[in-house]
């Protein structure tokens, strides 16, 4: 019984391990927030939280007849994560500053940052999600993707 009992415990110490090893492993993946405005940041900063939808997501052109990526936007934080997917724990792409314009190629619902669950795909080369929070649309609102 005594073999039993030692086989037993080594194996709860190696899955206490094993989880304990692939918490830590997903810690040390996941961005800070302080990079992505989570929280913070002014909520006067002039982006618009409830855009209009500006397209009907089914055709290649938006309801004014603009292709698909072809809407402008202006950065409002002054340095916004863009990520690989529409949320705030992805992959940090590349960031973006304050004033800086952006192609958006369409917008998507995502993770909610301050309130807004919009996110753009942004078509500047790197394809990269940007939180529609901190972007103001330059002329007519995106499509949806």
């Amino acid at each position: 019984m005594s073999l039993l009992n030692a086989r037993s415990a080594l194996t709860r110490r190696i899955a206490v391990t094993a989880a304990a090893g692939a918490l830590a492993a997903a810690v040390a993946v996941t961005p800070a927030a302080a990079d992505d405005h989570r929280g913070g940041g002014d909520p006067g900063s002039g982006a618009v939280a409830d855009r209009p939808a500006g397209g009907d997501g089914g055709d290649a052109a938006g309801q004014d007849g603009r292709p698909q990526g072809d809407y402008l936007g202006r950065v409002t934080a002054e340095r916004l994560a863009l990520r690989t997917s529409p949320s705030r724990g992805s992959e940090v792409v590349r960031y973006a500053r304050r004033g800086e314009i952006v192609h958006i190629y369409c917008k998507t619902p995502g993770d909610t940052v301050q309130g807004n669950p919009r996110w753009y795909l942004l078509a500047d080369g790197t394809w990269a999600w940007g939180s529609a929070r901190y972007i103001a649309n330059i002329g007519p609102a995106p499509r949806w993707c």
